[in-house]
C-alpha cells in the first residue's frame, strides 16, 4: 500500500550549493502493517515522513500510496488525497488552542469530507472514548495534559478512517510510563481501525514492539530493510 523507489531530498544553499538531506533506494509497507523507523537524530526521518504525507515534495523519486503516485498530484489533489487517506501524529500535537478535543477531532473530519455531517459528532465521540478521553470531550488543549493532548492528537489522526498513520516520535515528550501507554494506544487504536502505521521512534525498546523495525540507513545505503 506504501511503494517509495530512488526518492530524495536536497536544499539549496546561499552560494547555489545543494546539501543532500534524504536518499531512499526502496521502502515498502503493506495494508494493515505497523513499522518502527529508527534512526539518529537529523538522519532524515521527520522528513521522510513529511515526503510520504505530502507535506513536502522530493527532489526526485516516485513514492505511490494505494496505488496513487502522489509525487506526480497538483497541490489541491495532493491535500485531498492526504486529508481521505493520511493521519499524522505530530511529536508537537498540533492541535488548535481555542478548540475543545472534540472540536479538534471534529475539524479534520470536515476537511477531509470523508464521514458524513450526520455522522461525524458520534465518531469523533467514539474515538475520543476509544483513546479514554470520554470524560474530557470539552476540554481545550490548556486544559489536558501532554499524555491526554497526544492521545487526541491520535482520534484525529483516525478521525477519516485512513489506510495509513503517520506518527513522528510520539511520545517524545511524555515520560516512561506515558510513553508505554500512549504507545500501546496508537498501536491498539491503528489496529481496531484497520490502519497500517509507520512510527518514527529513537526508543529501541518502543520499536521492538512493533512487526518491523527499519533503520533509516539501511534503506538509504543499500536498500536493504532489517526487521
Amino acid at each position: 500500500m506504501l511503494d517509495l523507489e530512488h526518492v530524495t531530498k536536497s536544499y539549496r544553499l546561499p552560494g547555489n550549493e545543494f546539501v543532500d538531506v534524504l536518499s531512499i533506494e526502496s521502502f515498502r509497507m503493506d495494508a494493515g502493517e505497523r513499522v518502527a523507523l529508527i534512526g539518529p537524530s537529523g538522519s532524515g526521518k521527520s522528513t521522510l515522513l513529511n515526503i510520504i504525507a505530502g507535506i513536502i515534495r522530493p527532489t526526485a523519486g516516485t513514492i505511490r500510496i494505494l496505488e496513487q503516485q502522489l509525487d506526480q498530484l497538483p497541490e489541491p489533489e495532493l491535500d485531498r488525497f492526504r486529508a481521505r487517506h493520511i493521519g499524522y501524529v505530530f511529536q508537537s500535537f498540533n492541535l488548535l488552542p481555542g478548540f475543545t478535543a472534540l472540536e479538534n477531532v471534529l475539524a479534520a473530519m470536515r476537511f477531509g469530507g470523508i464521514v458524513p455531517r450526520r455522522e461525524q459528532r458520534k465518531r469523533a465521540s467514539e474515538l475520543l472514548t476509544q483513546v479514554g478521553l470520554e470524560h474530557r470531550l470539552h476540554h481545550k488543549p490548556s486544559q489536558l495534559s501532554s499524555g491526554e493532548q497526544q492521545r487526541v492528537s491520535i482520534a484525529r489522526a483516525l478521525a477519516n478512517r485512513p489506510s495509513l498513520v503517520l506518527a513522528d516520535e510520539p511520545t517524545a515528550s511524555l515520560d516512561v510510563h506515558h510513553a508505554s501507554q500512549v504507545f500501546s494506544l496508537l498501536v491498539e487504536v491503528c489496529r481496531a481501525n484497520g490502519a497500517a502505521l509507520l512510527l518514527c521512534t529513537h526508543d529501541l525498546e518502543l520499536a521492538g514492539r512493533l512487526e518491523r523495525i527499519v533503520n533509516l540507513r539501511d534503506i538509504s545505503d543499500a536498500g536493504k530493510e532489517v526487521g
